[in-house]
């Protein structure tokens, strides 16, 4: 990405090959009937959008903003983990992104219910969509939240739909999901409802701080290691460590600043391992042979954390573990919570 942020699970995702987007524009249009040069064009979609008290609604974002003229019906999330939100608020996605070859249908038990047997056409992956597949959809709106859409891939879109981008004045990947999931409400004429996801979730995570005030105490770091030497530890903006900043721990700040402007992760070496010290150290792995690889490293070996087992390692998948609290939405921070308290809170 020309930002350099490397979201969770990056390195699981192949790039599909970028298609020219004048000859996607041109297909995309033939698509949906015609369209216009102008942002605010309206779509041509199987289903018209209704009206809604609600609506009008203009919902400003990273490339300007895009007015919503009635409730739209057919919706495409094209943010690695938008899709939660929308189905939190009731409406399934015609189309979504895939994260890290896992179809996000069916796979997550956070999302299961929700689901039900409805499966939406993938349509990308990460930040490079299919346009073609996505006009071919006849969307009434595309929501790209965390996301690093692109203001080529935003202003193709915008030639025969509705498009409401990443969130102003924050990093690609940067939002906290209280953001995203306000600007995706507005964006679905359902304020008021998105506030009361917002609200239980915050009575969730404080139920939490009250029953473990010894968190506030604590340092903490969140780390990956994706091959023999190399480490990873995630910056305050990353969905994993804001998942525990809100829990109670303290970010350890040293982490930023070794972070390359506009990254999510600082990359480290086995020589930089000493700034994982911490009261408290999370790896989210996709193995058990990573985490006795992790466990082997002789400089890994010298830390207290290590020495004194305030280390804690989770799994991505199987249980789902890394994978909720990476994703970090209003449907998954529940599950994370209820996997997460009561291995964190064994930790003396």
């Amino acid at each position: 990405m020309s930002t350099g942020t490397r979201p969770a699970l990056a390195r699981l995702v192949r790039f599909a090959p970028r298609v020219a987007v004048a000859t996607v524009a041109a297909l995309a249009l033939s698509a949906c009937g015609g369209g216009s040069d102008k942002t605010e064009s309206k779509p041509s979609g199987e289903a018209t959008a209704s009206k809604s008290a609600a609506f009008p609604v203009t919902v400003d974002h990273k490339y300007g903003s895009t007015t919503i003229d009635a409730e739209p019906k057919k919706i495409v999330t094209l943010g690695l983990s938008d899709q939660d939100a929308v189905l939190a608020l009731g409406i399934k996605p015609v189309g979504a992104v895939d994260w890290f070859k896992e179809t996000p249908y069916g796979k997550w038990p956070w999302t299961k219910d929700k689901w039900g047997s409805t499966k939406p056409q993938i349509v990308g992956e990460r930040d490079e969509y299919n346009i073609e597949k996505i006009a071919a959809l006849k969307p009434d709106l595309v929501i790209a939240q965390y996301s690093g859409m692109k203001k080529e891939q935003y202003d193709t879109l915008s030639k025969f739909t509705k498009v409401v981008a990443q969130p102003k004045d924050l990093p690609d990947y940067g939002a906290s999901w209280q953001v995203m999931t306000r600007q995706i409400g507005k964006s679905l004429g359902k304020t008021a409802e998105t506030e009361k996801l917002i609200t239980d979730i915050d009575a969730r995570f404080k139920a939490v701080r009250d029953k473990h005030p010894e968190f506030a105490t604590k340092t903490i770091a969140v780390a990956d290691s994706f091959e023999a030497g190399k480490y990873s530890a995630f910056t305050k903006t990353d969905p994993k460590a804001i998942f525990f900043n809100e829990l109670g721990f303290k970010l350890k700040p040293e982490i930023d600043t070794l972070a390359k402007p506009g990254w999510n992760v600082a990359e480290l070496s086995a020589e930089k391992l000493n700034v994982l010290d911490v009261d408290r150290l999370v790896w989210v792995t996709s193995s058990t042979e990573a985490n006795e690889r992790i466990k082997a490293e002789p400089l890994y070996k010298k830390l207290k954390v290590n020495q004194e087992k305030r280390d804690l390692f989770v799994p991505y998948q199987n249980p789902d573990i890394g994978a909720a609290f990476s994703f970090n939405t209003v449907l998954s921070i529940p599950y994370a919570i209820d996997e997460v308290e009561p291995l964190i809170s064994a930790i003396k």
